[in-house]
């Protein structure tokens, strides 16, 4: 009895790292920087959809092993100050991207509207570059992300709430109280340390440079 209940336990075990492999070449964050806090919208219903979108199966962050390697450095960086990282987002399925895409051309669906996007009719998300059939979170090295406060858990005001489709999230927005545009000058400066590039139209989103998948754009489940 105590031999089969043995083979059993190894064969769970076996079926679950089966289960839970990943890519050659990614890695969980948690696993390479476990300090790292983390919001994953997309899993939740705090969103521009206002539901999980789909390939969001478990609350995990994943990235290139390379990119969560360089959080990491950023992440050492900032704990000396008294500040952490806070990644809403990272690698994201194409079944996600597709889910957004439904939704986005999904006219009469504007649950999020108020808080996302009040500003913006939602036939213009396309056009405007919110939203695309592709993206670069797919490839693995690319993640949004903000800075908190370790003592509060706070985050920094940044001018402009996660994900707001708008002027206000642009990185060369003006319109910032001192404290805020300093803000967005330490994330800038820190991310760029250690190489990360920054998208102009979203003060969070940042994608690793020389990134080890720039062409491939994977569909596997976070699990």
């Amino acid at each position: 009895m105590k031999i089969r209940i043995l083979t059993i336990i190894l064969l769970l075990t076996s079926l679950f790292k089966l289960w839970s492999q990943l890519p050659k070449g990614f890695s969980y964050i948690k696993d390479i920087a476990p300090s790292i806090q983390k919001e994953l919208r997309y899993c939740h219903h705090n969103n521009f959809v206002g539901i999980p979108i789909e390939g969001y199966e478990f609350d995990v962050l994943i990235t290139s092993t390379a990119t969560a390697k360089a959080l990491k450095k950023v992440q050492k960086e900032l704990i000396q100050k008294g500040y952490s990282l806070k990644i809403f987002d990272a690698y994201r399925p194409q079944r996600a991207v597709d889910h957004f895409v439904r939704w986005a051309r999904s006219i009469n669906d504007t649950l999020m509207k108020s808080k996302f996007y009040p500003e913006i009719k939602k036939t213009s998300l396309f056009k405007l570059g919110y939203i695309a059939s592709k993206s670069g979170h797919s490839r693995g090295s690319s993640v949004d992300l903000t800075i908190i406060e370790i003592k509060t858990e706070k985050e920094l005001d940044m001018g402009s709430t996660y994900d707001f489709f708008g002027t206000s999230s642009h990185i060369s927005h003006q319109k910032l109280t001192k404290k805020q545009k300093k803000n967005r000058a330490l994330l800038q400066k820190v991310m760029a340390k250690y190489n990360f590039r920054p998208y102009k139209n979203e003060w969070w989103h940042f994608t690793l440079r020389n990134e080890p998948f720039p062409k491939t754009y994977f569909n596997f489940p976070i699990k």
